[in-house]
């Protein structure tokens, strides 16, 4: 009898764990390919500023396919072993997570909001966010020349080297998306 007792107490525990982590569970969203800080607020009816202190974000603006972000005031544990760091909204596109080695150079950025989400879309649509892509002699998150680059391939150096070209090009990000959609390129 005490061993019955004591396997239906210990299954019931169990029972109340599985519960209780799929429940923490259920507030929790796996950033998927295109997803954004605030489109995960909108479709979980919740704000960016909380989805950034629930989830102890460095940078509101940054996040990765496949990285669970808690969406209703909890904490969780999020996954950052690949990182690159980049500026943009917090409409920015979440990035793979680059298989390569770990970036942590820290790029400032001072465009504003609407360039920005220009800059991320551009980024989106020319490399899909990766730093790491190549396409002949283009290479990186914005797809710039290789003579561009000087042979640095790193974040920091992309983030500079595509702000220094638009700016010089375009005069802002919104400008060059506006030639990217005319032309198809910028």
């Amino acid at each position: 009898m005490k061993i019955k007792s004591l396997v239906l107490s210990t299954v019931a525990a169990a029972g109340l764990l599985v519960f209780g982590a799929a429940a923490a569970n259920a507030d929790t969203v796996t950033v998927k390919a295109g997803d954004t800080v605030s489109s995960i607020a909108n479709a979980n009816n919740t704000t960016v500023k909380a989805i950034e202190s629930a989830n102890s974000l460095e940078n509101v603006n940054l996040i990765f396919v496949g990285q669970e972000l808690e969406v209703n005031g909890t904490t969780t544990q999020t996954s950052t072993t690949t990182s690159s760091n980049q500026a943009a909204a917090s409409t920015t596109t979440a990035t793979p997570a680059a298989s390569s080695t770990t970036d942590n150079t820290t790029s400032t950025s001072t465009t504003s909001s609407s360039d920005s989400s220009a800059k991320a879309w551009i980024a989106n649509k020319e490399s899909g966010g990766s730093y790491s892509a190549r396409n002949g002699q283009y290479i990186g998150k914005y797809q710039l020349s290789s003579s561009y680059l000087n042979g640095d391939y790193s974040a920091a150096n992309q983030e500079r080297v595509a702000n220094s070209y638009v700016a010089s090009r375009y005069g802002s990000w919104a400008a060059a998306q506006a030639h990217w959609q005319a032309n198809g390129w910028y």
